[in-house]
């Protein structure tokens, strides 16, 4: 019974949770305001209404609108809310019960016509845990195990249902070049193919078909009516045309230095617009990685150095890239971590990188990437109003997110624990 009891509370909050109430206007007042754009105003106002920022200012220049619920700022932060480059937040639940888990298809190690919108849970509970940090948008990718899993989409942490949440469709393509990751799998769990021959020429025989079937199809539209052909829509190639036609970016993943070299010799015989990814150890080709002015993904930075680099190369990574003009970004590679995104980048902080190029790493430069710069990323006028307040610094672990704002709605502060924790009187409420 008790665990009944649990269930449904659990199930009402995060319907409660869910459901949408209209933004309403708040102003905080005489905070700390990281702009990220331009600069940080200590004694700042902001003003959020009808789901956007309409002011943004020092204390003194910016007007209060009349009626407006007027928040005191003083000792508090506010900043964009955090967008994590890579998740899985909404395919799994469980890791360990695979009835939750909705990562990866087995069946084929080529399938970019595979959706995660398709397959996007936007009750999973690991959301609300995740927004509470103060992370309000992400990129949700499949797992990393095939070659070509799917296509990305781009969410926001709280919505009606899937499809509120769900900001973009198909805004980006995962290209896994994992063979020595994959050679270390024991026999029952290997894909194949598992030699870097072999994911390049089956790649490249993917590519190849998918020009074919574009170069078919131009033709038999280039005829008059009466004498055009029926073709048979290939759903897996079609998806990749937008990708041989540079108007969507392929995530590419490679583990070594010499995966790095095949899958880049790949992407440029195909011509692909490219966002290197899940980058740790890249030490040994830091140069050849800026010569391609591409933004990069990288972590996980927590990762253990390899037997023949420094014990700190993998957390000085991102300072390295930067210091050679590379746009960073971090990601979480997870559904549970996504909350841990903002100690990611403060990690990298304390082994070089900037602190102003953290913040970006997490707010505006996965914006432009992501092509939402125009809506997220910064506290810039006219930018919809994903606002995070917290007491302290977004990349301290010691800082505790008051509330946070998407679209302009004040988002419960609601979670599976906090729920636990009132029902059952532990620590504080």
């Amino acid at each position: 019974m008790k665990k009944l009891i649990c269930t449904t509370l659990l199930l009402s909050a995060f319907t409660l949770a869910q459901s949408a109430p209209a933004p309403k206007t708040v102003v905080v007042k005489g905070a700390k305001l990281l702009t990220v754009s331009h600069g940080t105003i200590e004694n700042g106002t902001i003003v959020l209404s009808g789901g956007k920022i309409t002011a943004v200012g020092a204390a003194a220049e910016v007007k209060v609108p009349a009626g407006a619920e007027v928040m005191d700022g003083k000792g508090l932060t506010v900043y964009p809310g955090l967008i994590d480059s890579e998740t899985h937040l909404g395919l799994t639940e469980v890791q360990a019960d695979e009835m939750t888990n909705d990562l990866v298809e087995a069946s084929d190690e080529i399938m970019p016509h595979m959706h995660v919108y398709d397959g996007f849970h936007a009750e999973s509970t690991l959301i609300p845990v995740t927004r509470y940090n103060g992370i309000t948008n992400a990129i949700v990718a499949p797992d990393d195990k095939d070659t070509l899993p799917g296509q990305d989409s781009f969410i926001q942490l709280y919505g009606a249902n899937s499809n509120a949440m769900i900001l973009g469709r198909d805004v980006a393509m995962p290209l896994n070049f994992t063979g020595a990751q994959r050679r270390n799998e024991s026999f029952s769990k290997a894909k194949f193919p598992q030699t870097r021959m072999g994911m390049a020429a089956q790649l490249r025989q993917t590519f190849i078909d998918a020009q074919e079937y574009v170069r078919k199809g131009d033709e038999n539209n280039a005829k008059a009516a009466d004498k055009r052909e029926h073709i048979k829509r290939d759903l897996k190639l079609e998806a990749l045309v937008p990708y041989l036609k540079g108007e969507k970016p392929v995530v590419l993943e490679a583990n070594t230095a010499s995966e790095f070299d095949a899958a880049i010799a790949l992407a440029q015989e195909f011509k692909l617009k490219i966002v290197l990814n899940h980058l740790s150890h890249a030490q040994q080709v830091l140069d050849q990685i800026a010569a391609l002015k591409v933004p990069v993904i990288v972590g996980p930075i927590y990762d253990m150095p390899k037997e023949d680099e420094r014990y700190d190369s993998v957390y000085k990574l991102p300072a390295e890239l930067q210091k050679r003009g590379v746009k960073v970004l971090f990601a979480s590679y997870d559904a549970h971590q996504s909350r841990n995104l903002p100690y990611a980048a403060g990690y990298a902080v304390a082994f070089g990188l900037p602190y102003d190029e953290a913040l970006k790493a997490i707010t505006l430069y996965p914006a432009e990437v992501w092509g939402v710069a125009d809506k997220l990323g910064s506290l810039d006028v006219g930018k919809q109003a994903n606002v995070v307040i917290a007491n302290g610094d977004p990349l301290d672990v010691k800082t505790e997110v008051k509330r946070v704002f998407i679209g302009g709605i004040d988002v419960p502060m609601v979670t599976k624990q906090t729920i636990l924790r009132d029902q059952y009187g532990g620590g504080t409420k």
